[in-house]
């Protein structure tokens, strides 16, 4: 059994929904086939939830008509069968009277998570029907039944596997089944998400949960680069990644992974192949735990950082002192990404501001607290990365950009600068220079 995952631009057309058609059909393995829900559709969904946020009934009908209308085209357009494009119009119907319905009722995180898992729940029924219409025997799965989500950063893979095995023993065998990515349940049993982006994760949680021989993520680039393509000239695919690297650049800003992505996988030794929909040919990347090469492979940065810095001469020799620090972020459920010390002075990273009013708050009655937003972390990251003789090139960078951070030594893998987002491109293309294409140079010299 193999576990293929397609995003939303994969499925973003009638022209890319053939393409998988033909990348599923290109052979006669199992396959479990997890979708995201169409290009711009989740975008659609969170502005209809701020339309239920502020009971704004006719942008709320606008909004599901513009929705209805969408999805219904793309059945006119694939499905040649009459009596299957109505049948499956009648579906879409039902779901959008159903998106009415709960959009008359007053905001809560509950009704945000309900409406907008419906993207992936409309796409997948309307694609397993395609399939059926054109003679590709497939079986609609609802993801809600199995993919029950206790902790998502840590995830309970047996109880995801039996709800599924159980479900697979009470359908009719296939040799290919279609799911929803992002969609869950919490420990309340209520509708969650994965977050965006989750698709991804849903697809490494179900190979776990079966021991599948591999997951494969199709999405529009061939693997993952070596610096971010939206901003760098002369980008190329990593062939090959450990899970550790994967799982740095991941969480560090890769957009080709959700940064929990190969956390299920890590153990079980299934690989993670990053393949290219519109070139199913090309080699992309394959993620596993055996090590092709060490030393420098990729550069990621990750918006959105919030710099602290906390100063108190009481720090001296204090014994308990970060401690103390570190319980606040705990306390409000704020995770560190950065951090560095000195003898009377602690500045840090956080992604999450959602409690930064009370954190500044507590941490105030005893020390000296200075936030500066706006920042970037630009990630360098390689098997044993700080021992490849080329490393000390990156620090080149404090000549020209302004570099509020350093992480080096914490991990073998990982090499992590703090800039102002201003000064993010500007750094991603110097690194490309000094890391990448000067050592192409000295390769053809």
């Amino acid at each position: 059994m193999r576990v293929l995952k397609f995003g939303g631009t994969s499925v973003g057309s009638v022209e890319n929904l053939n393409r998988v058609r033909e990348i599923l059909t290109s052979d006669q393995d199992d396959k479990i086939v997890v979708c995201s829900a169409m290009s711009g559709v989740t975008d659609q969904l969170v502005r209809l939830v701020e339309n239920i946020r502020f009971n704004d009934t006719d942008a709320i009908t606008r909004n599901l008509h513009k929705l209805e209308s969408k999805h219904t085209d793309v059945i006119d357009t694939l499905i040649e069968d009459q009596e299957i494009r109505n049948t499956l119009k009648d579906g879409v119907s039902i779901m959008i009277t159903e998106m009415f319905e709960i959009s008359s009722q007053e905001y809560s995180e509950i009704i945000n998570s309900k409406i907008i898992t419906y993207g992936e729940t409309l796409l997948t029924y309307i694609f397993s029907g395609f399939l059926n219409s054109v003679g590709i025997t497939n079986v609609l799965l609802d993801a809600k039944e199995f993919m029950h989500v206790d902790v998502i950063e840590n995830p309970n893979l047996d109880k995801v596997g039996n709800k599924l095995k159980a479900i697979l023993k009470s359908k009719e065998q296939s040799s290919l089944y279609i799911t929803q990515g992002f969609v869950c349940k919490n420990e309340k049993g209520q509708i969650s998400h994965l977050k965006r982006g989750g698709s991804d994760y849903t697809a490494t949680i179900i190979g776990a949960a079966l021991y599948a021989s591999e997951v494969q993520i199709w999405t529009d680039i061939d693997g993952l680069h070596n610096n971010d393509p939206r901003y760098v000239d002369d980008t190329h695919p990593i062939s090959h990644l450990t899970y550790n690297e994967a799982a740095e650049l991941a969480y560090f800003g890769a957009k080709i992974l959700h940064p929990q992505t190969v956390s299920p996988v890590v153990g079980k030794d299934i690989p993670v192949l990053l393949k290219n929909t519109f070139d199913p040919e090309a080699s992309g990347t394959v993620i596993s735990n055996k090590t092709y090469k060490k030393g420098l492979k990729a550069i990621s940065a990750k918006d959105g950082i919030t710099a602290i810095k906390i100063k108190s001469n009481r720090m001296l020799m204090a014994h308990g002192y970060l401690r103390r620090i570190f319980e606040v972020f705990d306390n409000h459920n704020t995770s560190i990404d950065m951090i560095t010390t000195s003898e009377i002075a602690i500045s840090l990273t956080i992604d999450n501001i959602n409690n930064l009013d009370k954190i500044i708050k507590e941490i105030e009655a005893y020390a000296e607290i200075t936030v500066e937003q706006d920042h970037s972390i630009i990630c360098i990251v390689g098997e044993s990365v700080i021992n490849d003789k080329n490393s000390y090139k990156l620090f080149e960078i404090l000549n020209y950009i302004p570099v509020r951070m350093v992480s080096y030594g914490g991990s073998n893998n990982n090499i992590s600068l703090l800039v102002d987002t201003k000064d993010k491109i500007p750094t991603l293309r110097f690194l490309n220079e000094k890391l990448f294409q000067t050592q192409k140079k000295e390769a053809v010299v």
